[in-house]
């Protein structure tokens, strides 16, 4: 099968449909329509010189290189889970740059080393930082939501978790319920992502490999490790970010730091 590589008036072409939505912002008097044009250029920018980066990484295919753009990655994720947080407390960036960290370089380096053996050097880039890459995003959306639901459930409950810890309860029967909730809801984008995939959605490894010519199957075989490896680290990080987050808020008198969360 033939691949068809693009030009870039095609790209042009494609990138013209963002101006529906911009109509539509006019339209209903939304008011993104800055917001909109920001998300585009950056959009380009953002492609254009991870492609050119990708380009010289890929040709000097050394491993220092390869794990220095990973782990500025895997920064700027962690980074990034913090700040979509509404409500900021000491030690946030922290919690979630090493949350993301342990759970998607454990994960990663499971697939590189246990589940993909084939490859000429574990540090391949073709495999290496595409898998990150995809890893890292979709960590970073359970990361962020949630570390967002934990601190809303402490704060909308705050009564509630001062008296239990009033009547004698400890700081983990006292969060526990905010925890649960948390790591329950930073899952679910991930879990109904798995229920409809090949049925609703084609994810875009799959689909950028049957763009490339790949096989159907040989594309499932790969966008299924792909899913259960997102799966795994979405889980961890949740996990680790809101129990991270537990020992942030939470002191070893069982008490409960409230006035450490700001908005």
């Amino acid at each position: 099968m033939e691949y068809v590589d693009l030009t870039y008036t095609q790209v042009a072409l494609a990138a013209l449909l963002i101006l529906v939505n911009g109509a539509i912002s006019l339209a209903l008097r939304l008011g993104m329509e800055r917001t909109l044009a920001w998300a585009a250029v950056r959009t380009v920018l953002q492609l254009f010189l991870i492609g050119l980066v990708l380009e010289k990484v890929f040709q000097v295919d050394r491993w220092y290189v390869v794990v220095a753009l990973l782990a500025l990655m895997t920064l700027v994720a962690g980074l990034t889970a913090g700040k979509r947080n509404k409500r900021r407390f000491p030690g946030i960036w922290f919690n979630t740059v090493v949350s993301l960290w342990a759970a998607t370089w454990l994960v990663t380096a499971y697939a590189l080393f246990v589940v993909i053996q084939d490859t000429a050097t574990w540090y391949q880039p073709q495999y290496a930082i595409p898998l990150m890459g995809m890893v890292l995003g979709n960590s970073l959306n359970g990361t962020s939501i949630g570390l967002n639901s934990f601190t809303d459930t402490l704060v909308s409950h705050r009564e509630q978790v001062e008296m239990a810890l009033t009547l004698g309860a400890t700081r983990w029967e006292a969060a526990r319920m905010p925890v649960q909730h948390a790591v329950r809801t930073g899952m679910i984008p991930i879990i109904n992502s798995m229920m409809v995939v090949g049925i609703v959605s084609l994810p875009g490894m799959m689909t950028g490999q049957l763009l490339s010519g790949t096989s159907p199957m040989a594309a499932v075989k790969y966008q299924i490790v792909i899913m259960f490896l997102i799966a795994s680290a979405t889980a961890l990080c949740t996990v680790g970010v809101v129990l991270l987050s537990f020992y942030r808020l939470f002191s070893a008198e069982h008490q409960f730091l409230f006035r450490r969360i700001s908005d």
